[in-house]
């Protein structure tokens, strides 16, 4: 197995001085986060914590992250803040700027994102603090924040802000506000939202003021350029130790409608150079932009590819600008995986496409060597992490809210098994689970079942992530659910001799005890009394099942995750009726053919 371990930082007062800013830097980022989570008014925000906050230098390199979503962070504010300066050349203390615009650095409209410049006395730009937060409702023409079917921007609906200010010496543009108050159809919510945002950025300017004057700006400056040198001889070090090699994978999205009917192919090739110590992700063979929500954005193309790479290295690499100078994203315009023209729809640029991206990425780096790489994460978004919205009975008022009742998905690793919850690979298992009883308390909603479902994962020397299974249904009222549920055909694929992972499927069983199969990709009314039955994907496995530790294996029976007729038939591992491993039985299955994977 290679060396994975990075080299400790330096033993000097240098390397001291670095680990102190850099830890003070990422603790005004989690500030931001801190005061997001305990801000936010809508449950994307207080439960599933689906936001991000960090750092950008004035030359619009990112320094520092709170613990945040990938797909949020590697690429988009860098972008973000550079269009900022683009529109608005003077900058001053004071401003804000809202932006969504998939054209100009944000991931997806449903992102909205606070960019405030810090400025000093003297009216130089040093930082740009960046709050971003999904939305539970961004004004589309129907009420979901992932519209897979929008033709375009304009069937799509959202509002668009490319750094729009929306606050000037401290204070509100109003008109602004307004707009988005007639547009979002639960205006109050997102004003909470707003402010939320608007006080994370605020807190960050306010704590890097404070840290300037006590340490100087120039000392800041030197610390950035410094980390990130240091930072990229990690990055270095890390690629070094690996195999070099070419490799590509290919990771099939399934067809939503404005596909064509076989679905979507996403093509990565990947060369990792220890020469040269970089590693090149290309993205340029991939159809052009399509007729769906499903294109990503330049932000989340980049970001994509670069979570693939980060999942294949060491895990102690920093994440900012200076590990990013070894890694080379090819794109092209016009292209689904590249960069988009106006008004391509990039609806749901950060999890469908972007993850079959990261899954090849990660996939095609597993296949240069062993012990580096991960198998495919399961993909997204089942009904169980959808959209739902109507008219609440208890209060007369509409509510619109994203619920992260089930997922999982994770993929098995070298010498790890799957994150189970991770949710999906560009979210990296940022997102909570919701709380039950808080969804059925905010919002009129009944989850009967929520489990995980056993011989559902990936099998392979580290197993991928089961799949699981949520059951709900509106209480007194009627519902729509807007989800995108890709993985109902093309499961989440194994790396090395691993095997495929459970496929998604979703059904509605009506009033009347029938069950009915739902499309993938679809904005269905629920009926009071009706159920939606969400099933998630699993996640890949890693090296060959016959390969697994018989103790984990029986240790997954004990758990009821894994069957004995599974352990026996794909692990060959043979238990005692007290559940411990007949080693003898296990001895002579393994010794005979290994099954055909299944997928």
């Amino acid at each position: 197995m290679p060396d994975h371990t990075a080299p400790p930082p330096p033993r000097s007062s240098k390397g001291v001085r670095l680990a102190l800013l850099n830890n003070r830097l990422e603790g005004i980022a989690r500030k931001m986060a801190n005061t997001l989570l305990r801000t936010g008014r809508s449950g994307v925000l207080n439960i599933a914590r689906d936001f991000s906050c960090c750092i950008v230098t004035h030359d619009n390199q990112l320094l520092a992250s709170a613990e945040s979503l990938p797909i949020h962070v590697l690429s988009g504010p860098d972008l973000m803040a550079a269009s900022m300066q683009q529109f608005h050349p003077v900058l001053r203390r004071g401003d804000a700027f809202l932006h969504n615009s998939p054209y100009h650095g944000c991931s997806h409209a449903a992102d909205h994102t606070i960019l405030v410049p810090v400025i000093d006395e003297a009216g130089v730009h040093h930082y740009t603090v960046v709050a971003k937060a999904h939305q539970a409702d961004c004004g589309n023409s129907q009420p979901t924040t992932y519209m897979g079917h929008a033709k375009d921007v304009y069937e799509e609906g959202a509002l668009i802000f490319p750094a729009v200010k929306v606050q000037q010496d401290y204070q509100n543009i109003e008109d602004i506000i307004r707009m988005c108050r007639m547009r979002i159809r639960v205006p109050d919510q997102w004003w909470g939202d707003f402010l939320a945002m608007v006080g994370a950025a605020r807190i960050a300017e306010r704590e890097l003021l404070a840290m300037a004057a006590e340490i100087g700006w120039d000392a800041l400056q030197t610390h950035e350029s410094e980390y990130f040198d240091y930072s990229e001889q990690l990055m270095i070090a890390a690629i070094q130790r690996t195999a070099g090699g070419h490799s590509t994978h290919i990771s099939t999205h399934d067809a939503f409608p404005g596909t064509p009917p076989e679905g979507v192919p996403i093509k990565v090739m990947v060369e990792v150079d220890p020469a040269r110590a970089e590693i090149t992700v290309d993205l340029r063979d991939n159809p052009d932009c399509l007729p769906s929500g499903l294109n990503l954005s330049e932000a989340c193309a980049r970001t994509s590819a670069m979570i693939g790479v980060f999942n294949s290295l060491d895990h102690q690499v920093p994440k900012n600008a200076g590990a990013f100078r070894r890694i080379k994203v090819l794109l092209r315009e016009g292209c689904i995986v590249g960069i988009p023209r106006h008004p391509t729809s990039c609806s749901v640029a950060t999890t469908n496409i972007a993850d079959r991206v990261a899954n090849s990425a990660q996939c095609a780096i597993a296949a240069i060597a062993e012990g580096y790489g991960l198998a495919e994460c399961g993909a997204v978004m089942p009904p169980s992490v959808s959209v739902i919205s109507g008219t609440d009975p208890r209060t007369g008022r509409l509510f619109v809210n994203q619920v992260f009742l089930g997922f999982s998905g994770g993929a098995g690793a070298p010498a790890v098994d799957a994150w189970q919850t991770i949710a999906h690979v560009g979210n990296a298992g940022m997102c909570f689970q919701d709380s039950i009883e808080l969804d059925e308390l905010r919002q009129p909603l009944h989850i009967s079942q929520r489990r995980f479902l056993p011989d559902t994962e990936g099998a392979g020397r580290t197993r991928g992530a089961h799949s699981i299974y949520v059951e709900f249904g509106p209480v007194g009222c009627d519902i729509d659910v807007g989800y995108v549920s890709d993985g109902v055909i093309n499961g989440p694929k194994g790396a090395r001799g691993g095997w495929t992972g459970a496929t998604a499927m979703q059904f509605r069983q009506r009033t009347d005890g029938t069950v009915e199969t739902l499309p993938s990709c679809a904005q269905v009314r629920v009926l009071d009394g009706e159920s939606i039955q969400s099933y998630s994907c699993g996640g890949g496995g890693y090296g060959p099942p016959g390969e697994r530790d018989p103790a984990q294996v029986a240790h997954d029976v004990g758990e009821g995750l894994v069957s004995r007729e599974r352990a026996a038939s794909v692990y060959r591992v043979r238990l005692r009726d007290d559940g411990s491993v007949d080693v003898d039985e296990t001895g002579a299955l393994r010794a005979g053919p290994a099954p055909e994977p299944v997928s």
